[in-house]
């Protein structure tokens, strides 16, 4: 039976939202009160009335219109920030969509409360996000106390404690001024502990997986925090390694018996997703799953695998930091294909070439290299998460 939940989480006035896994420290291009404010998915837009000559504005123009088409492209970046200075500069100069706290990130930003400064610059809501998904992958294990990994989780604790501990996770994140977790792992994985995905995997059996995965994302969700899933199709059967090299997962038809079966039962949980950098035989035609047309209607759609559409939130993996990508891509060409195919929040490591990426969209715009249209379905989609729009 299909897992369903009904999200009701209040709408912020100023949010601060910063994923993905394993990754130590940027590798060559991963105070003021908190906002007591959660952060919000909201539900699905109602059908729109036929237009008519007094209708009002669709939903989003009147935002899309507030928004130069670089103010438009700059809230579809996630970027990692060495601390508050840093996010504050690339907030203020670019207004920037979103911020990733990450492993090399002075830990006082978090420590000192100094997150909320930082999205006070930002005209609209600010995306902070973190990979913080227990065991090996914490950001804030130091600074809070560790919890064990998935595959401890699971072999250890209820589903209800999987659910209390990871509330009380989200709990403390939303105080520090984050608002967005690259987690749950859903990956499906028997490796070795200590393999890419290994016991950041709950489990070999995906309902397990299931099980554990949406008690998780319902206590981080509960206290406020958007849960992210990863790394969609499924890395848990994948060979190699991401971040020194391509990866190719088992074909379509075997993903949709195990690794996406995850997807298939909580898409519609109010969870955003994170694309892998996987090619994925039957499907990606050779492309990482991150930047590939192909994987992104296979979510968004659901009817490739049995599951219900999903209208989240859609985030690539670290664009600059994994080999998978830069092997073949700059980062400039990496954001654009990502955008092109359809993801809505594209991450990387550091601000330095923020200017420089957002030049290049202006281009591709300019030339419809990446259309205008897909640009503001993107930044519908994301206000929308962040509660910039109601609709």
């Amino acid at each position: 039976m299909r897992i369903r939940h009904t999200l009701t989480v209040a709408v912020a006035a100023v949010l601060a939202v910063a994923g993905c896994g394993g990754q130590d420290a940027p590798r060559a291009a991963e105070s003021t009160p908190p906002p007591t404010d959660t952060s919000a998915v909201a539900p699905p837009p109602s059908p729109a009335p036929m237009a008519t000559a007094s209708a009002a504005p669709a939903c989003g123009d009147e935002l899309l219109a507030s928004l130069t088409v670089r103010q438009r492209l700059a809230q579809l970046l996630n970027v990692g920030v060495t601390g508050t200075a840093d996010a504050l500069e690339a907030v203020q100069s670019e207004q920037i969509g979103g911020i990733f706290v990450g492993s090399w990130t002075d830990v006082s930003m978090l420590a000192n409360r100094e997150i909320p400064q930082v999205a006070a610059a930002s005209r609209l809501p600010l995306m902070v996000t973190i990979d913080e998904e227990g065991g090996r992958v914490s950001r804030v294990g130091a600074l809070l106390g560790p919890d064990p990994s998935a595959r401890v989780t699971a072999q250890t604790m209820t589903v209800e404690e999987t659910y209390r501990m990871a509330l009380e996770r989200g709990r403390e994140l939303r105080e520090l001024g984050v608002t967005v977790d690259f987690a749950p792992d859903v990956d499906v994985s028997s490796q070795p502990d200590d393999a890419v995905i290994g016991d950041r995997s709950f489990s070999a059996d995906p309902q397990v997986v299931v099980q554990y995965a949406d008690a998780y994302a319902r206590g981080l969700r509960d206290a406020g925090i958007l849960p992210v899933l990863k790394h969609f199709p499924g890395h848990g059967s994948a060979s190699g390694d991401s971040h020194t090299g391509a990866v190719t997962a088992p074909p379509l038809d075997q993903l949709q018996q195990v690794d996406l079966v995850p997807y298939r039962e909580l898409v519609d949980s109010g969870v955003a997703v994170m694309l892998g950098h996987l090619d994925v035989p039957g499907l990606t035609e050779g492309l990482p799953a991150s930047i590939s047309p192909q994987a992104v209607q296979l979510l968004r759609s659901g009817t490739g695998y049995g599951a219900p559409p999903f209208d989240g939130v859609v985030f690539t993996d670290d664009l600059s930091g994994m080999q998978a990508i830069t092997d073949t891509y700059d980062i400039t060409e990496a954001v654009q294909a990502a955008l092109a195919a359809g993801v809505d929040q594209a991450l990387w490591l550091s601000t330095d070439d923020v200017p420089r990426v957002l030049d290049h969209l202006e281009q591709a715009v300019a030339t419809g290299a990446l259309p205008a249209a897909r640009v503001d379905d993107a930044v519908r989609t994301v206000a929308r998460a962040k509660g910039a729009l109601d609709c």
